[in-house]
């Protein structure tokens, strides 16, 4: 009896042994997890991320009849990781899910089951905001010219230089130390007549220096262009008004466009008798500026004495964005 007794227990121990030893060649590991719904890069396929890691459900097709499995759903499943099972592209770990059910994002950051919410009567909405902001400009561009023509290509430049020499001078005193001063043109071109069946015939030359100046004191503009034009400067290219310190003007636009993209998502909600229940994804579509008020090019001998009046318009700041919404249908 006593040798019978013992081979049983080594047999017993040996069939435990064995099927150890065969839950182990599975590979498999029983875990809870809890994450986001996602498809895969394989048709058909679907993912559980949780924080940036990968769980391949490869019994996906037993749970897509419900009504909440779809993508960017929270959800908590538990299963077995098969170690030993590949995939086509081997995206994330493989998972064998026994049981999932959908959750909501709780008040203290953690998963919690939906609560008040049929996830059935959950309708996704997309609304866009749009705002507009009205800045005043902080910096003036200016281009200014000297023009000189003579019959004699050297006679052309040499009064263009030192009339220029002069307008650069007069400019920099009127403008200050915080202005920006540089040559932005310059050209010596002869002046042809044309007549008909004949070769073109050179009367003249014609020379032009062109400054920029860039000031951020916009009430020296009217001054600026009184003392260049005083000091030889014929021609105005143009002026034209900027905010280069835009971002505070760029985050107001941001923040209304956001505000009326929430506004319409609560309005569509109340209009079917239901709430908001979350934001599920905000795209920027982008901030802009509209063309920079501009004026004319204008010949400076045509004005008048007293200080030139510069009027500074406001410059419009444009705002988009687009918001996804999960609202309850009620």
């Amino acid at each position: 009896m006593r040798k019978l007794s013992t081979i049983l227990g080594v047999f017993v121990l040996g069939t435990l042994f064995m099927a150890q030893q065969g839950l182990a060649s599975t590979g498999a590991t029983q875990t809870t997890i809890r994450g986001r719904l996602q498809r895969t890069v394989e048709p058909g396929g679907w993912l559980v991320v949780v924080d940036g890691q990968k769980y391949l459900i490869l019994n996906a097709q037993r749970f897509q009849r419900e009504s909440w499995f779809k993508e960017a759903v929270e959800v908590e499943a538990s299963g077995d990781t098969k170690s030993d099972v590949m995939t086509t592209y081997m995206e994330g770990t493989p998972f064998e899910v026994r049981s999932m059910r959908p959750l909501a994002q709780g008040p203290a950051g953690g998963n919690q089951a939906v609560s008040g919410v049929d996830t059935r009567r959950l309708t996704r909405v997309t609304v866009s905001g749009d705002s507009i902001v009205q800045a005043q400009p902080d910096t003036a561009i200016i281009t200014i010219s000297v023009v000189t023509q003579s019959k004699r290509a050297i006679d052309a430049q040499q009064e263009n230089a030192a009339k220029s020499d002069a307008v650069v001078r007069a400019l920099k005193a009127a403008a200050g130390a915080g202005a920006e001063v540089k040559t932005s043109g310059y050209s010596l071109q002869p002046q042809r007549v044309y007549r008909e069946n004949q070769p073109p015939t050179i009367t003249g030359y014609e020379a032009r220096n062109s400054v920029t100046v860039i000031l951020n004191d916009l009430t020296k503009v009217g001054a600026v262009i009184d003392a260049t034009a005083q000091a030889g400067a014929n021609d105005i290219a143009g002026i034209s008004f900027t905010l280069r310190r835009d971002r505070p003007a760029r985050d107001e636009a941001l923040a209304q466009a956001t505000q009326e993209a929430m506004g319409k998502v609560r309005v569509i909600a109340q209009a079917l008798g239901g709430r908001l229940v979350r934001i599920v994804e905000v795209q920027e579509e982008g901030t802009a500026r509209p063309p920079i008020p501009m004026y004319e090019r204008t010949d400076v001998r045509t004005m008048a004495a007293t200080q030139t009046p510069i009027e500074v318009s406001s410059l419009e700041i444009t705002s988009r964005v687009q918001l996804i919404a999960e609202v309850d249908g009620g």
